[in-house]
């Protein structure tokens, strides 16, 4: 490995520790972690209500006409809301956005 990509890597790493925090320069502190928690209870409501709607019954075994076993269900990469962690941030992050917040890095 190249000192260049080396590099590029310790950047990287290095880049996806940085502290970020939603800003508004009209609220207070205070505000901006009300409107957080909000925001987070709603994404953790609409996350765990979509993801019921999309996978009701779960993954079935079910056998076919020559009585071999197959799961359905479940895409075999998942799908738009498999993962109610991911739909929750995704939520969260336009809820922040839709009241005129930013994410930006710490100082």
């Amino acid at each position: 490995m190249s000192r260049l990509s080396l590099a590029a890597a310790a950047a990287l790493v290095l880049a996806g520790c940085t502290p970020m925090q939603w800003v508004r320069p009209d609220v207070t502190l205070e505000q901006a972690q009300l409107d957080a928690a909000h925001c987070q209870q709603e994404a953790w409501r609409e996350a765990r209500w979509r993801s019921f709607l999309y996978r009701p019954y779960g993954p079935m075994v079910l056998h076919d006409p020559l009585g071999r076993r197959f799961v359905w269900g479940y895409p075999p990469f998942g799908g738009p809301f498999q993962d109610e962690f991911m739909e929750e941030s995704r939520l969260m992050h336009f809820c922040m956005r839709a009241k005129g917040y930013q994410l930006v890095p710490i100082d």
